[in-house]
């Protein structure tokens, strides 16, 4: 078991991973599934400023966490959010809470002061994970997207890292 920075060449199993969400699930808020290329695109942005790590056992990647900028005005620098995303076998067996530890210790090394998680409710799994972590629930919005023909409600938890552990 390794927890590494993504690679290009992981651009293709993140696919895999988090396009069963996209079409399956209300977990991403995303309609149509990514191309590896499109993945690759992401990667590239976002492990350009903040960390993109992956879950790897026996070359095999089991899930991923990365942060990304909160908002795009200069005073919202010291805020991230979060995501993490685990193959569909890979729940309950501790990944989650290890790739958000090794996150969670690269932002704060960095000098990010919040991270923000939203959670598409309801979606208990995920909401115990960052419970677990230490992120408390700090609002919600109704009704904010829709998908399957249904609205959905997303839920925003926070963690200063200042008080981190």
């Amino acid at each position: 078991m390794s927890i590494r920075p993504v690679t290009l060449a992981d651009a293709e199993a993140i696919c895999t991973i988090y396009n069963h969400y996209v079409l399956n699930t209300t977990i991403s808020f995303e309609l149509d599934a990514l191309s590896t290329q499109e993945m690759a695109a992401r990667i590239t942005e976002v492990s350009a400023s903040f960390p993109w790590l992956v879950y790897e056992e026996e070359g095999r990647i089991l899930g991923y966490a990365y942060a990304s900028k909160w908002k795009p005005r200069l005073a919202y620098r010291y805020s991230v959010e979060s995501s993490v995303y685990l193959g569909q076998d890979s729940g309950g067996k501790g990944v989650g809470t290890q790739l958000y530890r090794r996150l969670l210790s690269e932002l704060k090394q960095m000098g990010v002061h919040l991270v923000i998680g939203g959670i598409t409710q309801p979606n208990p799994a995920s909401v115990a994970l960052h419970e677990k972590m230490g992120y408390v629930k700090c609002g919600q919005f109704n009704e904010v997207g829709r998908k399957f023909d249904r609205w959905l409600d997303v839920g925003y938890w926070q963690l200063n890292l200042e008080q981190m552990q």
